[in-house]
C-alpha cells in the first residue's frame, strides 16, 4: 500500500514540475507583453510630441520675413488660408523633441500637416522571448495647423500710398498719416473679435498663435 502511494507520488512530481514551469513561463511572457506595450506607448508619446513641435514651429514663424505695414487684404487672406506657411526649421524641431524622448524621428512636411515617425532608441530588453532585446518601439503621429480666424467682412487692410509732401500740403483730418495702413480686424472661433494694428505689431509670434491652432489628427 505504501509502495503504491509512493509510486503515484513519484509519477505526479514531473507533472507538477511541468505545470509550474508553464505557469512561470506564462508569467514571464505576460511581463514581456507589458514591457512591449510600455515601449510602444513611449514611442507614441515621442511621436505626438515631435509632430506637435514641428507644426507649432511652422505656425510660430507664419510671419517670418514679412512686414505687416506692406500686407494687403489679399496677403492677409493667403496668410489665413495657410498659403504663406513654410516648413523651414519645423522638422529640426521634431528631431529635437524626439531626442528628448529617447527616440529618433523621420519628419514629412505636407503643409499644413506634419507627419512624424519615431523609433525608440531603447528596446523591450532581454526576456524569455527570443529577440525581444532587438525590438524597438515605433509609432507615427500627424499634427495639423488650422486657421482660427477670418477677415471681418468689409475689412480692407490695403496700405494707402504716402503722397509726396509739398509746401502747400496740409495734414489729413485728425492729424493722421495718409500712408498709414488701417487696422486689420478678424473674426475668430467662438465669436472672438481681434484687431491688429500694423503700426504697433508687437510680437508676431503671439499674433500667429491667436490666428492659428495646432492639434493632432485622429
Amino acid at each position: 500500500m505504501v509502495t503504491a502511494r509512493a509510486r503515484d507520488e513519484g509519477q505526479a512530481f514531473p507533472i507538477y514540475v511541468v505545470a509550474v514551469t508553464g505557469l512561470l513561463f506564462a508569467a514571464f511572457a505576460f511581463v514581456v507583453v507589458g514591457m512591449a506595450g510600455a515601449t510602444r506607448s513611449d514611442a507614441q508619446g515621442a511621436a505626438d510630441a515631435a509632430a506637435l513641435a514641428a507644426a507649432q514651429e511652422a505656425r510660430d514663424n507664419a510671419f517670418e520675413g514679412m512686414n505687416p505695414l506692406t500686407l494687403t487684404q489679399g496677403d492677409w487672406e493667403r496668410i489665413l488660408r495657410g498659403d504663406r506657411l513654410v516648413a523651414v526649421g519645423a522638422c529640426a524641431k521634431a528631431d529635437t523633441f524626439a531626442a528628448m524622448n529617447d527616440a529618433t524621428a523621420t519628419c514629412e512636411p505636407n503643409i499644413p500637416e506634419f507627419t512624424v515617425s519615431v523609433t525608440t532608441i531603447g528596446t523591450v530588453g532581454d526576456s524569455v522571448i527570443p529577440g525581444s532585446e532587438a525590438i524597438h518601439g515605433r509609432a507615427e503621429a500627424t499634427a495639423v495647423i488650422e486657421s482660427r480666424c477670418s477677415l471681418k467682412p468689409g475689412a480692407t487692410p490695403t496700405p494707402t500710398p504716402t503722397p509726396t509732401p509739398t509746401p502747400s500740403s496740409t495734414p489729413p483730418p485728425g492729424g493722421g498719416d495718409a500712408g498709414t495702413p488701417p487696422s486689420v480686424e478678424f473674426r475668430c472661433k467662438g465669436g472672438v473679435a481681434l484687431t491688429f494694428d500694423p503700426t504697433k505689431p508687437g510680437s508676431l509670434t503671439q499674433l500667429a498663435r491667436k490666428l492659428f491652432s495646432v492639434r493632432l489628427t485622429d
